[in-house]
């Protein structure tokens, strides 16, 4: 089946566009792709780093000839705020599953609290989640973590420029970080909660700023959506 023609007003995204989008929760980074192929008719469209579903903030979307500064865009660093909930774990080192090892906290003081974030500033080697869309053999690994199937992976080398803890309402923690491409703020969490010998989970994150592309510019996907509408109705006046 042949496509049909791209509307005059739409041809901007055909020949390339960098969109700064807020995703909503709940949504897969590709769940947005998909939608901007659909709502622009252009087939070329990428995302320059997967947010999870759980997490919102700012993805970068590119159209056209732009989806050639991916790479670019994906290798800045990135800013992220969330929050982490201390004294359980969970099998995906976040809400997606549910919280257990419950341990308490009573003992911790707020100095050791903030002193061991400094053990993950600068660089350091993290495994990456089990239930993450990293692909071996092809498939991605949460599809084994679903079943109850752990794989083999390697840990990567990742750069922390900032951990910062911003509010403190035990067990939850509210925190900045600034890191480099391929960091998982979830295992992140993980390890820092087992270096205070408690343990902990991320209860929320938001991807702030990528380079020097900051959430605030960034797009809803109805503000999104309500533009490409005017567009193509004053192509119709």
């Amino acid at each position: 089946m042949r496509q049909k023609p791209i509307p005059q007003a739409l041809l901007p995204f055909l020949e390339g566009k960098v969109l700064l989008l807020d995703k909503p929760l709940g949504w897969t980074s590709f769940d947005i792709v998909k939608k901007v192929r659909w709502l622009t008719r252009v087939m070329k469209v990428g995302h320059a780093g997967t947010l999870d579903p759980l997490a919102t903030g700012l993805l970068i979307v590119c159209t056209g000839k732009f989806t050639k500064q991916i790479n670019t865009y994906m290798g800045m660093v990135k800013e992220y705020t969330g929050s982490l909930v201390l004294g359980a774990t969970t099998d995906s080192y976040d809400l997606e599953t549910t919280p257990q090892n419950f341990k308490s906290i009573d003992h911790l003081t707020k100095d050791q609290i903030h002193q061991a974030t400094k053990l993950f500033l600068g660089e350091i080697w993290q495994m990456p989640p089990q239930h993450s869309a990293i692909k071996k053999d092809g498939k991605p690994l949460y599809l084994s973590a679903r079943k109850g199937i752990e794989v083999k992976v390697d840990p990567r080398k990742v750069n922390i420029d900032c951990f910062e803890i911003t509010n403190m309402d035990l067990p939850s923690i509210s925190f900045r970080v600034v890191c480099s491409t391929g960091t998982y703020i979830r295992s992140l969490v993980k390890d820092y909660g087992e270096a205070l010998g408690v343990g902990a989970y991320m209860s929320g994150l938001r991807r702030t700023k990528i380079g020097h592309f900051n959430v605030e510019a960034a797009q809803s996907w109805e503000q999104l959506e309500n533009e490409i509408k005017d567009l193509l109705q004053d192509n119709l006046d």
